[in-house]
């Protein structure tokens, strides 16, 4: 039943989000204000839930982590840990479709401008136009286009709520409460992409957030790990690379699978950062 509430809550207030921007006056207002697409404006509700859902995470992994890594840290269990494996583990499916719903979006976008070379000011031209593709070719370009992140999400939701409920055998919530935590940073990540979709790249506030969001993702996403690692060979009286060599197999494989798209993620951040940096500067000089 949490996973059924996860996936209607979520679902829900995607569709609402969505709803607030075509089908209110003060959607529409936005809408105008800032020149968003409707594909734009979508991918905005989107990254609306992923905000929502990593405060929840957040207050998930705080709550275990303050109960359980204060007291036997192998042992200890809060109920809120399993409990929010099953209701989140729904936000990874609901993620997918809506990362879907917002390409298609951007895809019959992309359809109108090409059949009407450019010109889309017509409103009789835009809603005459149709967008027919099979829909396993559809799915097909959403999938060359976010592997990735696509990849992250199955296994995310799929074995990594299979340990949380089940193949852990009630042992790691602290350290489990620490996986919560590594979507600290989802937020700044949203905000960034809201920012930019509605013109605001060149504001202060899109550079300060820039900053939080590299900040958090280095502590709560690459720094994190090695730290809970030197956790573990404290709690169990081993050195670091014995502690290490403890692990199940299992457990490094899961550990080295997750942490490399967040590898591949920060590397991105900081090359993103760093040509704004020198974008920034040219225009300095030639101002």
């Amino acid at each position: 039943m949490l996973f059924i509430y996860g996936l209607i809550f979520f679902t829900a207030s995607y569709l609402c989000c969505n709803e607030l921007f075509f089908h209110t006056n003060t959607g529409k207002a936005l809408i105008n204000k800032y020149g968003l697409t409707r594909g734009i404006a979508m991918e905005i509700s989107n990254k609306y839930v992923s905000a929502i859902q990593a405060l929840f995470c957040c207050i998930t992994g705080l709550t275990s982590t303050c109960y359980s890594c204060s007291r036997d840290m192998l042992h200890t269990s809060h109920y809120i840990s399993e409990a929010y494996a099953w209701f989140g583990a729904a936000y990874f499916l609901y993620d997918i479709w809506s990362m879907y719903d917002v390409q298609i979006a951007f895809d019959k976008a992309d359809h109108v401008a090409e059949l009407t070379n450019g010109n889309t000011e017509n409103a009789h031209t835009k809603n005459h136009v149709e967008y027919k593709v099979p829909l396993w070719q559809s799915i097909l370009h959403f999938l060359k286009i976010n592997p990735v992140i696509v990849g992250h999400h199955i296994f995310i939701g799929g074995f990594g709520f299979l340990v949380m409920t089940y193949y852990r055998g009630n042992l790691g919530d602290c350290f489990f409460g620490f996986i919560f935590l590594m979507e600290a940073s989802t937020p700044f990540v949203s905000f960034r992409s809201i920012i930019s979709k509605t013109g605001f790249k060149n504001s202060r506030c899109y550079v300060v957030n820039g900053l939080l969001m590299m900040g958090s993702f280095f502590v709560f996403r690459v720094l994190m790990w090695p730290l809970v690692i030197l956790l573990y060979s404290y709690s169990v009286n081993l050195s670091y690379l014995e502690a290490i060599e403890s692990l199940p197999r299992g457990c490094k494989i899961s550990i080295l699978i997750l942490m490399l798209p967040q590898l591949y993620w920060f590397t991105l951040i900081v090359k993103g950062a760093t040509q704004f940096g020198k974008t920034k500067d040219k225009k300095k000089k030639v101002a």
